[in-house]
Order: structure tokens, then C-alpha cells, then sequence
């Protein structure tokens, strides 16, 4: 009786070690972010299937990808969690300001405010980049063409 007491008490044991381990192991996982940019331009790919990607910034943690698309357009990427948040930007739904230190932007999304934020680059350039993708988004076609459409 002591015997199988003894196997079971061991047995147990070793089933508490593995476990201890493959967790001790999963808390060394590098974070997820998009620190390949091949990843985010899948993932936005996956989500606006019709949208051409022309170029991406992504925050110094990796967590947020700006992208630039055709015609003037801009979209914003989040890692959350393992999955990932995309969307277009909408022409007059966010508002830029800069940063003291000029490597980043505080941004405000009137259409998602959860996603609003201080989003830090590598350089002043990438976040120069960045406002300026934004503020092409902010200009309405219709003006690019000089009211033409307004006559019709």
C-alpha cells in the first residue's frame, strides 16, 4: 500500500514540474507586436482585401502600424492581445498634435476614441511621415479636384 502511495505521490509530482515549466517557459515568449512588417501587411491585407498598401510605420513597441494606401487614403493597425485591430481612417475623424520630444504624435480617432493614444516613432521623420499621411487624409477628393464636382 505504501508503494502505490509512494508511485502516485512521485507521479503527481512530476505532472506539477512540467506544468511549472511549460509556464515558467510561455511567460519567455518575446511580446507580439508587429515587429515583422510582413505580418502587418497580411493581417491589413486579410482585412481590406481591395485596399493597395504603398507604406508602413510602426511604433518603437511595435504595437501600432500606420499604413499608407492609394489615393491618399491612411489606415491604423493594433495589436491586441493576439489578434489585431485594423481600420480605415476616414477623412476628418482624427485629430494630430505633436510631442514635446517631436518623435511622436498624440492622435485622436473621433470614429474609434478607444484607439486614440501618444504614439511614439524611431525618428521625427517617421512621425513628420506619419501626420502628413494624416493630413492628406484630411483633405476631401472633391477639393483635390478643385470643386469639380460641386458644378455637376
Amino acid at each position: 500500500m505504501s508503494f502505490n502511495f509512494v508511485l502516485w505521490a512521485v507521479l503527481m509530482g512530476g505532472i506539477l514540474f512540467v506544468a511549472f515549466a511549460a509556464n515558467r517557459l510561455g511567460e519567455r515568449e518575446p511580446p507580439k507586436g508587429f515587429r515583422d512588417t510582413g505580418l502587418a501587411i497580411i493581417e491589413f491585407g486579410r482585412a481590406y482585401p481591395n485596399e493597395a498598401i504603398r507604406q508602413l510605420h510602426a511604433t518603437v513597441d511595435g504595437d501600432v502600424v500606420f499604413v499608407r494606401l492609394h489615393d491618399n487614403k491612411a489606415g491604423f493597425m493594433r495589436s491586441q492581445r493576439g489578434h489585431y485591430s485594423c481600420h480605415l481612417i476616414e477623412p476628418g475623424t482624427a485629430q494630430v498634435s505633436p510631442t514635446l520630444d517631436a518623435c511622436g504624435l498624440n492622435i485622436e480617432f473621433s470614429d474609434v476614441p478607444h484607439h486614440n493614444g501618444t504614439f511614439r516613432f524611431e525618428s521625427p521623420a517617421e512621425a513628420a511621415e506619419v501626420s502628413l499621411w494624416l493630413l492628406g487624409n484630411f483633405v476631401k477628393p472633391e477639393t483635390l479636384d478643385g470643386g469639380a464636382e460641386q458644378d455637376a
